[in-house]
């Protein structure tokens, strides 16, 4: 097909180093560790790494996680078993890490729970409110803080360790449980003096220094603007071939893509909805006891944010499957047919959700509440668009140039070991 191409002046600016946060080389060696070790949960059985894996594209492969008492990797990862099997499933897909240290992003999760702002005068509007500690430096290191207090993600059930206990408590009660353990060891706590010029003695790590130390190599790790796609826009005209190009040219126009996937990291980091078939747990406001998901308004508590997530960036797309806040599809076709045709077609059979008997009535316990079906369909922000098959696969096309060469050649890598002893996955 003939298409006319977008010119560059007209593409988002390229993304260079300068776009990033400056981290520490030796803090980011620490949360390397740290991002691999599973002592930072409740139960020392899962690490950040589990659900947010290199071999997934950061993610896990799944399109709702299985987090604390879990057994195995990605897309082999099971429920676990007798006392210890999972409770829950976690609500949402794991989302990727690319980018995340880009200067430019000030919101986070899938429904912006954290965000730069200091109304509670720790420099964040979180869910900890004004118990969130202070001296966490960047929104990445505010965000690690939040999945090791989460019961169903790393701290486990209030009966089984001391953090989770504390934590239900107060959500700032488990963070100095977690730091000790960590400080105690003594490859750690040496690092830490080493690495941080405030810290003299190992007693004086806190969650704040651990949190810090895992932005650090995530900020670091993660960076991704190498892509065929990033080549183009610097300049290299050849570095897309003309399917990709065409997928581009319909992407940043006809197509609509870049009315929420704008600017330079590709999202708006605002709030939209896609009406997205919807199964699982849930995630909604509190005392609201059906397991339906809410988005936005979960944190907002307005009705006009109801059903709404932020636009996630697109980088590295290719390699983050399933798709949408909650997996539902497991192929970038499928999900971008749901964005652009009037009636999806979608089944419950294109999930990648590991068996567990014992909590699947809840899985799709939702379907049957006919008025909340209504109330999600009726909330949709994307528009149908009349799109060939051959412009669907090259919108496919240039969304996998979105592919860069970051997880061929890390810039850490993952550990042989970790400090604790404790198995890597």
């Amino acid at each position: 097909m003939c298409v006319s191409q977008p010119v560059l002046a007209e593409l988002p600016a390229p993304l260079t180093p300068e776009d990033f946060i400056v981290f520490d080389a030796k803090q980011a060696a620490i949360g390397q560790l740290l991002f691999y070790d599973k002592i930072l949960s409740g139960n020392r059985n899962i690490a950040c790494s589990t659900c947010h894996h290199p071999k997934f594209g950061t993610s896990d492969g799944l399109s709702l996680g299985i987090g604390e008492g879990g057994v195995g990797l990605g897309i082999d990862r099971t429920a676990g078993s007798g006392d210890s099997a999972i409770k829950k499933r976690i609500p949402r897909n794991a989302p990727a890490l690319w980018n995340l240290g880009a200067k430019s992003l000030h919101t986070m999760f899938h429904d912006g729970r954290l965000s730069i702002d200091d109304k509670y005068a720790n420099g964040f509007d979180s869910p900890a409110e004004e118990w969130l500690p202070q001296g966490l430096e960047t929104l990445l290191a505010a965000q690690a803080v939040f999945p090791l207090t989460a019961q169903f993600e790393m701290a486990g059930n209030p009966s089984e360790n001391e953090v989770t206990g504390a934590v239900h408590d107060r959500i700032d009660a488990g963070w100095p449980i977690l730091a000790k353990r960590v400080r105690i060891i003594p490859a750690y706590g040496s690092a830490f003096v080493d690495a941080f010029d405030h810290i003299d003695t190992l007693e004086q790590v806190t969650i704040v220094e651990i949190a810090n130390a895992l932005a650090a190599f995530m900020g670091l790790e993660w960076q991704s603007f190498d892509s065929p796609y990033d080549q183009y826009i610097q300049g290299d005209t050849a570095a897309l071939n003309a399917t990709e190009t065409a997928g581009m040219t319909l992407f940043f126009g006809k197509a609509q893509c870049s009315s929420c996937h704008a600017g330079s990291l590709l999202t708006d980091q605002k709030f939209h909805a896609l009406a997205l078939p919807a199964f699982g747990p849930g995630r909604t406001r509190r005392f609201d006891p059906m397991p339906r998901d809410v988005g936005r308004m979960g944190k907002s508590d307005r009705q006009e944010d109801a059903y709404r997530f932020r636009t996630p960036m697109l980088r590295n797309i290719e390699k983050t499957a399933p798709y949408g806040h909650n997996g539902a599809y497991p192929t970038l076709e499928g999900i971008v047919r749901h964005h652009i045709e009037a009636k999806p077609i979608w089944a419950r059979d294109l999930l990648v959700l590991p068996d567990a008997a014992w909590i699947s009535q809840v899985d799709f316990a939702i379907q049957s509440d006919t008025r909340e079906m209504e109330r999600q369909r009726r909330v949709r922000d994307t528009v149908p668009l009349a799109l060939s098959d051959s412009e669907i696969t090259e919108i496919v096309a240039f969304l996998e140039a979105l592919t860069g060469t970051t997880l061929n050649d890390p810039r850490f890598g993952i550990p042989k070991s970790v400090p604790s002893g404790l198995p890597l996955d």
